[in-house]
């Protein structure tokens, strides 16, 4: 593996523009992008990679690497949601797509910049021409549309009375904003994440569309033998005092919840008795709100390959609910529309350094045709108000679409 220093190329939404603005100009396909708080760096960027369409069963199929620091090069991809909404309708972009990159530019925890390479090949004359120079914005804007707040609250509603029948204790109940871009995805994902500093930011793109993650969540990280999961539930808006949440009885049974369905999950492919918590009901900053954070870590032989892995444990159980089967059946009907690579996955897998994938929450979804859509929702418990999960849910898509309740009147704007 070759691993070149570069130095301080300035920050990762600077060089991912630098590098998506050159590929344009060559007719090359997109960079895939890693920013936030991914392997021990603050950025992986695969410079160009094809992600295309691939079967849900492959994508992420690489052996589990162990070594901390250099991440050499791997696969990036993103697998969405499996379930429909009520209206039956298809995916809007493939629900699974990926594509492997032999080498990464990779920004260290001290701001420092490297090249690696699995096969040892140089750094391309292209990109350092890339990197070279600052490069100016393009403009991007996009419009949103309102969300259906009916629909929201007779989902909720419906939720809620399944709850006291004792069908299921949880569920999370979404809604969708949807709006069209005007511009490149890659200059809404580098302006989004300037603005939000996300901890689990993707990014990959292709001719079927993109993905643009915001999320502050960590669904699955393996390295060897070790796994680790990080479920968020527990939401305040960021002006509220963090304090509450652990006072708070819904948001901490909520997350209670979560955690023992996160432990049953990993508990189906993890070696017996090595299930433990290190981490219970941690307040934690994410853009625009505050988050109850837990930690569920396991061990899983190096043997047993991804999908078996995700067969166990995906979807999230952040985002589905308790018992999981019942609830995804349930929401199936309580959703208007399916919700694609929203509460889906997105991430990286390295040979060298292991494999780290974010829950695919505050994420948007681009198509081929510039249809953009956000999903946005939350956990419902006995305790939930319908219209405090409204406004949840304006809380968790006010730093993406711009504040207020009226989100059709907001643009995106980027400076050209």
């Amino acid at each position: 593996m070759r691993i070149d220093l570069l130095g301080d190329l300035g920050s990762a939404p600077a060089v991912l523009g630098a590098v998506a603005a050159a590929t344009a100009r060559h007719g090359i396909p997109p960079p895939a992008a890693l920013i936030g708080d991914w392997f021990e760096s603050t950025a992986v960027i695969a410079p160009s990679v094809a992600v295309t369409p691939v079967d849900v069963t492959a994508v992420f199929d690489v052996a589990p690497g162990a070594s901390a620091g250099a991440v050499g090069g791997g696969w990036f991809g993103y697998l969405s949601y499996p379930d429909a909404g009520a209206d039956g309708a298809g995916p809007r972009i493939p629900e699974a797509a990926g594509g492997w990159s032999d080498s990464v530019l990779r920004q260290d925890r001290d701001g420092q910049w490297w090249y690696e390479s699995l096969s040892g090949t140089a750094l391309s004359a292209w990109v350092a021409d890339a990197l070279a120079g600052p490069v100016a914005s393009s403009p991007c804007e996009v419009v949103w549309e309102e969300a259906d707040r009916d629909a929201h609250r007779r989902g909720v509603s419906a939720c809620l009375d399944t709850i006291a029948a004792g069908e299921v204790y949880q569920a999370c109940v979404c809604t969708q904003f949807r709006g069209r871009i005007a511009g490149a995805p890659a200059d809404f994902f580098v302006d989004a994440v300037q603005r939000t500093r996300p901890a689990r930011a993707a990014y990959v793109a292709g001719d079927w569309g993109a993905v643009a993650s915001l999320s502050p969540e960590l669904f699955l990280r393996r390295r060897g033998e070790a796994i680790a999961s990080s479920p968020i539930k527990g939401t305040l808006p960021r002006y509220a005092d963090p304090a509450q949440l652990r006072a708070s009885v819904k948001d901490v049974a909520e997350n209670i919840m979560i955690v023992d369905l996160v432990r049953n999950d990993l508990g189906r492919v993890a070696s017996t008795g090595s299930v433990t918590v290190p981490e219970l009901l941690a307040v934690r900053p994410a853009p625009g709100v505050w988050h109850l954070v837990s930690t569920v870590t396991a061990r899983v032989g190096v043997d047993v390959p991804m999908a078996a892995v995700l067969d166990a444990t995906f979807p999230p159980a952040s985002v589905t609910g308790t018992p999981k089967t019942r609830a995804r059946q349930l929401l199936r009907g309580w959703e208007p529309g399916r919700r694609g690579i929203y509460c889906g996955t997105v991430g990286f897998a390295s040979p060298v350094a292991g494999t780290e994938l974010n829950v695919a929450i505050r994420t948007v979804e681009f198509d081929a045709a510039g249809n953009a859509v956000l999903g946005v929702g939350g956990g419902i418990t006995a305790d939930s108000d319908p219209d405090r999960e409204w406004q949840e849910c304006l809380h968790k898509a006010a730093p993406i679409i711009g504040s207020g309740a009226r989100p059709q009147d907001r643009v995106v704007q980027l400076a050209p």
